[in-house]
């Protein structure tokens, strides 16, 4: 491999090769953990100027990098031990190759003379997590060492980001060697398309210009590629309805006409049923996962569908495509803006819009009524002006953050999507708002999953990072609840919680914790949350069977969505 060499300096250990090539990438900031096997690197970090943020338990490390990621666009950066330190990673791994998270992750690791042997908190890490990496290195010899680091951030953050891990030996890390940075990066086997084809192009412009009911159906890749002012401007010029999956939340204007929410699962009346009667589906970074699509067979059966996506693996995967185009997609967007298609289009943006008016989604929170867990959210919107950003945990409430929460800029509602991964949201909000310090972070949890990860209430004290928790606390698994009163005969089995009191247990950590049982105390906790300049946790006692609504059952089509809980 030729990467060319720009300078030559003096021998060091490899630990502080790592050390310096991160300040060369401009990494500012490191979430992780100490450990033996990593300690050569933690020593180097020592006076280096990196933030380094040390969570509580590394599965919360890397939640933080992909919270600290998603909020800014860079490639986060983990550090961990050996053996245990770094299959705690695991789950976060898979969170963060499922939702297209720049991530680079160092393992520590055992010598490279006691590899095989069962050393102790010895673990193949690579082994281990090759299903769920963009890519992977052990490394061998301490001179490698930057060049691999400097592929790793290349490899991570360019295409279809995702993690890359990079597993160092305690040896290696000690050993020194002539530190060569590499000038630049050449690697034959990694291609990405980045223009598009003008053919393709082409093609897919006279397939919008003949559409009558086109439909742009966008995702997280829109995010990812910036592409968002770009998608805004087709949508208008070309007059395109645009329905958008959870990860795409804050790619287009929410109050904007042609918006029809989320599709999906939990997605809106006017957003399943566009996109089941559309004649031409234009999606652009999406994968077509199953939360989407419903039952595969009576997915958009009416349409040619496009597909635009920088990774050929998503093109066809899940649903036969018409017109594949795999590229960047804020190019394809910007190309297609050029030869201006404009379809007629008129009469079914009539329809659609008139679909979404007549359908919205709707809660009644009644004065002296119980507290309804949609208002937290409405309320917190309104109040912010949807200019926070959000992150939530998995479950119930995520469905409501993502229906009422008005998401109105990209990079601003931070989520599991793919995974769904309790635990998420809490270090994803630390992360983020390490990444943002001047902008109001809010993590929407439940009971449940604010549990996963909740002692990292001491890394937030003792940093004072200024999250505002927002628990909505319905004393259930309640999306497991919602599950099992629809299609297990109201029988909840082992989804009924018992949770500790969590204004006590935040007071105990230091941070401040409030509770709200109404609607009035709603509001008044929320703005003080919002006014208050350090931690806070609220715990809003909320109507414990409320279920999300609109639903798909599972095996349904789109078009067979369950309105209400009178339908079940």
């Amino acid at each position: 491999m030729n990467t060319g060499v720009s300078q030559k300096i003096e021998k060091i250990s490899g630990a502080r090769m790592v050390v310096q090539c991160l300040k060369r990438l401009g990494v500012d900031t490191i979430f992780g953990y100490p450990g033996g096997a990593i300690l050569p690197i933690y020593d180097a970090l020592y006076n280096s100027g990196i933030r380094h943020v040390s969570t509580r338990h590394e599965q919360a490390a890397i939640h933080a990098a992909e919270g600290y990621a998603r909020a800014t666009g860079k490639v986060g950066t983990v550090m961990v031990t050996s053996g245990p330190g770094a299959t705690n990673l695991v789950t976060g791994i898979a969170d963060a190759f499922m939702d297209s998270v720049p991530i680079v992750i160092f393992t520590g690791q055992v010598a490279t003379s006691m590899l095989g042997t069962d050393a102790f908190q010895e673990a193949d890490v690579l082994g281990i997590t090759l299903p769920v990496t963009k890519y992977s290195y052990q490394v061998h010899d301490s001179a490698e060492i930057p060049k691999i680091i400097h592929e790793a951030y290349h490899v991570a953050g360019s295409g279809r980001p995702g993690p890359v891990l990079i597993d160092i030996p305690k040896d290696v890390s000690n050993a020194e060697a002539e530190c060569q940075y590499p000038d630049r990066i050449s690697l034959p086997g990694y291609r990405v398309a980045e223009e598009p084809d003008p053919e393709q192009i082409a093609k897919i412009a006279t397939a919008i210009a003949e559409a009558r009911r086109p439909l742009l159906y966008i995702g997280g890749g829109i995010i990812h590629a910036e592409a968002s002012k770009e998608l805004r401007n087709f949508a208008k010029q070309a007059n395109i309805p645009v329905v958008t999956t959870l990860m795409g939340l804050g790619a287009f204007e929410p109050d904007d006409p042609l918006f029809l929410g989320m599709l999906g699962m939990h997605g809106t009346y006017a957003a399943n049923m566009a996109a089941y009667e559309c004649d031409l589906l234009i999606a652009c970074g999406v994968r077509f996962d199953d939360r989407v699509t419903g039952k595969l067979e009576r997915f958009s059966p009416h349409s040619k569908k496009v597909h635009i996506d920088i990774d050929p693996a998503e093109i066809g995967k899940n649903v036969a495509i018409d017109y594949p185009l795999v590229c960047d997609v804020r190019k394809a967007l910007l190309r297609l803006l050029d030869q201006a298609p404009r379809p007629d289009s008129e009469a079914w943006v009539s329809q659609t819009t008139s679909r979404a008016q007549a359908f919205p989604l709707t809660y009644e929170q009644r004065p002296d009524g119980e507290l309804k867990p949609q208002f937290v959210i409405d309320y917190l919107s309104k109040v912010t002006e949807g200019k926070a950003i959000v992150t939530t945990e998995v479950g119930q409430h995520q469905m409501w953050a993502a229906h009422f929460y008005r998401v109105r800029q990209p990079r601003s509602f931070i989520t599991s999507g793919g995974l769904g991964t309790m635990g998420f949201g809490f270090p994803a909000a630390m992360g983020a708002q390490l990444a943002k310090p001047d902008t109001t972070v809010v993590c929407i949890a439940g009971d449940a999953s604010f549990q996963m990860n909740i002692q990292e209430l001491q890394t937030i004290a003792e940093m004072n990072i200024p999250v505002k928790i927002f628990v909505i606390n319905n004393h259930f698994l309640g999306m497991v609840r919602q599950w099992q009163e629809i299609f297990y005969d109201g029988r909840y089995s082992e989804s009924k919680l018992t949770s500790p009191d969590f204004v006590k247990v935040a007071e105990a950590f230091n941070v401040k914790g409030i509770r709200a049982t109404t609607k009035e105390e709603a509001e008044r906790a929320i703005d003080e949350a919002l006014r208050y300049p350090g931690p806070i946790v609220v715990d809003f006692q909320v109507e414990e069977e409320e279920s999300v609504f609109p639903m798909v059952p599972p095996g349904k089509g789109n078009n067979e969505m369950i309105l209400g809980r009178w339908e079940g």
